[in-house]
């Protein structure tokens, strides 16, 4: 994120003639992998419905022979004088025939996005953009640009000639963004070259204005150059592909809106209801640095003696280990000791010897 007092205002030649003060919304996190997200969302509602014909491979009178004549019962091109009669015809797998589940025009093509989800997506694009190293990662040829974000004066919205519009571009430094998009130019590959689409290249600056007084119809026609009104960013231009650092050009009347467009930390936006800044979950995003701080280093436990932890236990059976067996049951141990009690004491009865019965109960047993 960008945290400046204030950005300097260029005329049209370049020259510093005043200062704003640097919007809040610059300062909110910025988070790739939501705008990468809703990016993917967001660019499946601007497709176009496509699909086969719905008769495409029936256009045949065609019937099975049915069984018995020893070939497949798929349906087959009646007539005869040509080698179209008796050739398959409909399936998939027939010269000629229907696609397998033919596409239809009705198919689920739009994507709803959550509404809080883009606006932080927005907003974090709007932030990337103010980050020279990531505009210079996706490639824009800032080099000579005096400074990011680049803010100019509200005269480049009455311009009405796209003469004028390039004399600007030159008189900011930011006309080599416009010569890298020019010598991009390439043909494209397959087959997009014959459905209007035969060439491509790469993106431009994004002018970002308040009012259009011409603008818009100035610079249209300048390869890589897009036009947005600040009320309405879209992601889909503020981070093509997904991918953050757009070369972006405020007016002054724009970069002054941005404010009342987003809101602030405290404020809330005017234009979107309720709507406030995302707030960072942490304020300095680098935790390792956070870890390896004086201040953290000096309060947290030494590190133990490291301890390798074998690849495999062997297993015991508890029935054979007693150790592992009174892990497992610590009464196994009183239950064995109360076994081998009665254990001793049935081997001491068998072993003492017979009371021999007395004469006074034989004679009493055989007088019965």
């Amino acid at each position: 994120m960008a945290s400046r007092p204030v950005v300097q205002v260029r005329s049209l030649e370049g020259e510093s003639t005043s200062t704003l003060p640097l919007p809040a919304v610059f300062t909110a996190p910025i988070r790739n992998d939501v705008v990468a997200q809703i990016h993917k969302s967001v660019a499946k509602n601007r497709r176009q419905a496509y699909s086969v014909a719905e008769n495409a491979g029936h256009q045949t009178s065609a019937e099975s022979w049915g069984t018995g004549r020893a070939v497949a019962r798929i349906p087959r091109v009646g007539g005869g004088g040509t080698s179209r009669s008796g050739q398959a015809a409909f399936g998939n797998m027939c010269r000629g025939g229907r696609m397998f589940a033919p596409t239809k025009i009705w198919r689920k093509w739009h994507v709803k996005v959550n509404l809080n989800q883009k606006r932080f997506a927005t907003v974090s694009a709007v932030a990337a953009t103010a980050l020279p190293s990531l505009v210079l990662a996706r490639g824009h040829r800032i080099e000579s640009v005096s400074e990011i974000p680049l803010v100019v004066s509200s005269a480049v919205e009455s311009i009405t000639k796209t003469k004028a519009a390039v004399a600007a571009l030159q008189g900011l430094q930011a006309h080599a963004d416009v010569s890298k998009v020019i010598a991009s130019k390439k043909i494209r590959a397959g087959k997009g070259k014959a459905r209007g689409r035969k060439h491509r290249q790469r993106r431009g600056p994004l002018i970002v204005y308040n009012e259009d007084n011409g603008l818009v119809r100035a610079f249209r026609n300048i390869p890589g150059v897009e036009t947005a009104n600040v009320r309405s960013l879209n992601l889909l231009q503020l981070a093509p592909g997904g991918h953050l650092g757009r070369f972006v050009i405020w007016t002054e009347g724009a970069f002054a809106q941005l404010d009342e467009v987003f809101g602030t930390y405290e404020k809330a936006s005017t234009l979107k209801k309720g709507y406030t800044l995302p707030i960072s979950k942490i304020t300095n995003p680098d935790v390792t640095r956070i870890i390896n701080s004086d201040e953290i280093q000096s309060v947290v436990r030494a590190a133990g003696s490291k301890t390798t932890k074998r690849p495999f236990s062997q297993k015991k059976n508890p029935l054979k280990n007693r150790s592992v067996l009174y892990s497992l049951n610590p009464y196994a141990k009183a239950q064995i000791k109360a076994a081998q009690s009665v254990e001793r004491k049935s081997a001491k009865a068998k072993s003492e010897p017979l009371v021999k019965a007395s004469e006074g109960f034989l004679t009493t047993l055989q007088s019965a």
